[in-house]
């Protein structure tokens, strides 16, 4: 249902984040060789950014611009990068690792320092939900697909997932249009529970993943729909107060178009793997493939440098954007959430 998504989404998803310096990949005992100059000695007393080993970093920055396609491969493979997607991405791949070696340099005579992922593990959801193929505004959408799929940010492993059909209540009868985007057909819904009992399993699911009590984590969307607007309207059809668990998220979109340099043009799933030279595997519009799928982009936008943290929540019903200087925090522990009757 992303395609469908981008039709629907609002206008000026593509925000700058934060204007810090992105942190960056682990490191190795090797550094690429022959970018930069030796670390100095590290002065207390400098301001965050006035250390020499900033001025390494840019004129690095400086000759990794100037490499060709062939010269960044060969020294990603140098460094035992990945060695995939197009030039600018294997550009930030290169500048964060070099970035990487001399922050971790520097942290050595120094305390404290970025630590390598806010959270313990990241939760991927991706609904698919009822939809016409005409899309007008005022058409009511209901959750048909619940997935998650859960990946680990210390091991950087996909470690388990949870699907489940739901049963729509309101348009119990899913359009044409529907049934062959996303591959699930009417006997799947007429079959499946509704979405409170589903829920309640979800809930129970990520209780037994100990997220929020013992283990940190995070909820990632692809894109503000998903939360905002259907998470939002099912919780509402069905006599729910919208979960505490799912009022903050982290918008892989935004991230990926701030830490990459690319255009909200160019954040649609087919092309944010395409520029990773990485393929879609599985089923287009499937909810559990897609979540799968963008699980594995925010795998590699961490193994790049890329910190993700929460960016957009729910509040009092509407959307807003978590700005950059505010203190991270993680999902808080997963309950089941009351009726509003």
């Amino acid at each position: 249902m992303e395609e469908y998504k981008e039709n629907i989404q609002d206008k000026g998803d593509n925000v700058k984040l934060s204007s810090k310096p992105e942190e960056d990949d682990k490191s190795c005992n090797k550094v690429c060789s022959n970018i930069g100059e030796p670390v100095p000695q590290v002065s207390s007393t400098r301001g965050e950014f006035s250390d020499p080993v900033y001025k390494e970093i840019a004129l690095a920055n400086g000759q990794i611009n100037r490499m060709n396609k062939d010269e960044l491969r060969s020294k990603l493979a140098e460094c035992k990068l990945d060695t995939r997607g197009v030039k600018d991405v294997m550009k930030k791949r290169l500048k964060n690792y070099y970035k990487k070696q001399k922050l971790s340099l520097m942290q050595s005579v120094t305390e404290g320092g970025p630590t390598d992922a806010y959270y313990d593990f990241i939760c991927v959801v991706d609904f698919e939900a009822t939809c016409e193929q005409d899309n007008p505004l005022d058409f009511t959408h209901e959750i048909i697909e619940f997935p998650m799929v859960l990946f680990n940010t210390h091991t950087l492993d996909i470690e388990d997932s949870f699907q489940e059909y739901v049963r729509p209540e309101v348009n119990t009868q899913l359009s044409e249009f529907c049934i062959k985007l996303t591959g699930i057909t009417q006997k799947m819904v007429d079959e499946a529970d509704t979405f409170p009992n589903v829920l309640k399993r979800v809930v129970l699911w990520l209780q037994e993943k100990e997220l929020g009590t013992k283990y940190k984590y995070a909820i990632l969307t692809d894109g503000s729909w998903d939360m905002s607007k259907f998470m939002n309207t099912q919780c509402r059809l069905s006599r729910l107060r919208y979960p505490q668990f799912a009022k903050k998220w982290i918008n892989i979109k935004k991230f990926y178009g701030n830490f990459y340099k690319v255009p909200r043009t160019q954040t649609k799933l087919s092309s944010m793997l395409e520029k990773l030279g990485l393929q879609y595997e599985g089923r287009p519009h499937s909810g559990l493939d897609d979540s799968r799928n963008i699980a594995r982009i925010a795998l590699r936008m961490l193994q790049d440098g890329c910190q993700l943290r929460i960016n957009e929540r729910m509040h009092e019903g509407q959307l807003r954007t978590v700005p950059s200087s505010a203190p991270v925090e993680g999902a808080p522990p997963p309950h089941t959430p009351r009726s509003r009757d």
